[in-house]
């Protein structure tokens, strides 16, 4: 059985250059088991925004052009050993933030920053991501307190979504 850092390997390896070629570009890819099913599943986004400079989003039809770039070569090569379910899809707009180079593309940003533990009275916070640094996540809340998540401590963080 291929591990998920082996999967995400070869798998990104695969899309190397056809993403870019659409325009397109990895966000992140996650092979785990879900009750008994296996799942592979490919986050993909834009990496340019229109010519007015509003950004672009992922539409239904590049998830299925990309389905169908990435089930053929997975068929030709056939890396991964269990049967799984392949799903192409946006990160969302509620996208959660995995690498350095996400956290860096949404500073300023409104986020949802979720821990392990509570710090004062709470797991879950909101506020404008302010940098994120080998020191932790920094966010500011809207009343203007500031916060300093060690990693270690952070769940996940995602991008809140604000209607």
């Amino acid at each position: 059985m291929a591990g998920i850092k082996e999967v995400r390997r070869v798998v990104s390896g695969m899309l190397d250059g056809f993403l870019e070629d659409n325009g397109m570009e990895l966000y992140h890819i996650d092979f785990a088991k879900e009750g008994k099913d296996w799942y592979l599943k490919v986050f993909i986004d834009r990496i340019q925004n229109d010519p007015d400079g509003n950004e672009l989003y992922i539409s239904s039809d590049d998830c299925e052009l990309v389905s169908k770039y990435l089930s053929d070569r997975l068929d030709e090569k056939d890396p991964i050993e269990q049967n799984y379910m392949l799903m192409v899809s946006s990160p969302g707009m509620d996208r959660r933030l995995y690498t350095q180079a996400h956290y860096d593309r949404y500073i300023g940003s409104l986020v949802e920053v979720k821990l392990y533990k509570a710090v004062d009275g709470s797991k879950e916070f909101e506020g404008t991501l302010v940098s994120k640094t080998d020191d932790g996540i920094a966010i500011r809340t809207e009343d203007g307190k500031d916060y300093l998540f060690p990693e270690k401590d952070v769940v996940k963080t995602n991008l809140a979504v604000v209607f």
